[in-house]
């Protein structure tokens, strides 16, 4: 049975702060989210597959194929500063 002290601190856990009418009315909701966990646990799962999602999924990506890229020096001419072909960026590591 979930009482007002069950609900007070999971709402402390999730950092919320509750009315007291909002207390009134997690508190059967809360009940009722228990019980139905309860019954999925009961489940005879024996056999059964785990499986990471329930339709068939398939890839919509096209395919990974090598193209020409861009030249480098239209890459990088208008970076703020540069060397040696590269992009300079301030040290963020000491």
């Amino acid at each position: 049975m979930i009482e007002k002290k069950d609900i007070l601190y999971v709402a402390k856990l999730a950092k919320l702060s509750l009315s007291e009418e909002e207390i009134q009315a997690l508190t059967p909701q809360m009940g009722e989210i228990i019980e139905f966990a309860n019954n999925i646990s009961k489940l005879d799962t024996e056999g059964v597959l785990p499986t990471n999602h329930i339709l068939e999924i398939q890839n919509v990506f096209r395919k990974d194929e090598v193209k020409e890229s861009y030249p480098r020096e239209d890459i990088i001419k208008n970076a703020p500063t540069k060397e040696a072909g590269c992009i300079l960026v301030p040290n963020v590591v000491e």
